[in-house]
């Protein structure tokens, strides 16, 4: 990537909008914070709007409360006369749920910060590599190769949590030595790596807690116990006062029965359903989300189902997953 373009277009402009995609994590909410620091640190006007709320347990990234929930009646104008639109952590509009349709037909400089595969052809400029661990990681390394600014607190702490949750806390593939020499640096401006670990992990409310356990529940597994599904109903979340992003994780915990290689999380929503999925060593899951529309990385991905029902196309999806499995394993011992 040739950061120096990015770089030439912050210098250029002065006004900017930064989003990201629906229900957003650390990553999304840290490459926020950490870009809109990096920007007014250069005296530029900067908004961050986003579809969703931010999930309580991510708020204190954003002490200031800059991050607006998007209002078309407030908003719309923002997306026509703002310079350079930013999305970040996302690669396909469909993402922005709401904001799509505003995002798109802005005739104003678009630029995508993001770290997924096979991104939809929709900015001006795209600083995308899947390679990386996360979207935080992509910012880290603009900083240190452009020196656009000195790295501080306010933005090596949203980057540290934006990278050690896409790790997975340090234990997946894009960990390395390089990563930890990068995460070396933001803990040397003050961020506390306990604090920040307790308030995303270990400050969870009740409802977060039983909804889980309700979770847990439907739990089964298929295909001689190498395949783990859970699903959550709209009524549980009711029920127990809970949300769609108390549900961050959850999808991982099949990963840890033995024997279990792909995991699923079926989440009904309001209007259709979405599905996550997670895998152990090289199962490409993204490649059976892109079956369903969806997509992600090779071992975490999703789809969105609009207009379906999740119980009509469970059994579908899971069979689909199961003969993906199959033949994956086939060509690999051939």
């Amino acid at each position: 990537m040739d950061f120096q373009i990015l770089k030439k277009i912050i210098e250029e402009n002065n006004s900017f909008l930064l989003t990201t995609h629906v229900n957003p994590d650390a990553d999304a909410i840290g490459s926020e914070i950490a870009m809109y620091s990096i920007l007014k640190s250069l005296g530029k006007h900067v908004q961050i709007i986003n579809h969703s709320t931010t999930p309580y347990n991510l708020e204190f990234l954003d002490p200031d409360n800059v991050i607006l929930k998007f209002d078309e009646t407030r908003d719309k104008k923002v997306f026509e006369e703002t310079e350079v639109l930013i999305a970040l952590d996302f690669n396909r509009t469909n993402r922005m749920v709401s904001m799509q349709k505003f995002f798109s037909e802005s005739d104003r400089i678009k630029v995508c910060i993001d770290h997924h595969q096979d991104p939809e052809d929709f900015v001006d400029h795209y600083f995308v590599d899947d390679q990386y661990s996360s979207t935080g990681h992509i910012i880290c390394d603009f900083i240190e190769q452009t020196k656009l600014v000195d790295l501080n607190y306010e933005i090596a702490n949203p980057l540290y949590a934006a990278i050690m949750t896409d790790t997975g806390s340090f234990r997946f593939e894009r960990t390395t030595s390089e990563l930890h020499k990068i995460i070396a640096g933001l803990l040397e401006t003050g961020v506390d790596p306990v604090e920040v670990y307790d308030r995303i992990y270990d400050q969870s409310k009740i409802s977060k807690i039983k909804l889980l356990g309700r979770s847990l529940d439907t739990l089964k597994l298929i295909d001689s116990n190498r395949v783990g599904y859970m699903y959550i109903l709209q009524s549980t979340f009711s029920e127990l006062d809970a949300s769609e992003s108390d549900t961050d994780n959850f999808v991982n915990y099949p990963l840890s029965i033995e024997n279990v290689v792909i995991s699923l999380l079926f989440i009904e929503l309001k209007n259709g359903f979405k599905v996550s999925f997670r895998s152990k060593g090289n199962i490409p899951v993204n490649k059976i989300a892109a079956n369903f529309g969806g997509g992600g990385h090779t071992n975490a991905a999703g789809a969105r189902f609009h207009n379906s029902k999740m119980n009509d196309e469970m059994q579908k999806i899971l069979n689909f997953t199961i003969e993906f499995f199959n033949k994956y394993n086939q060509e690999q011992n051939v």
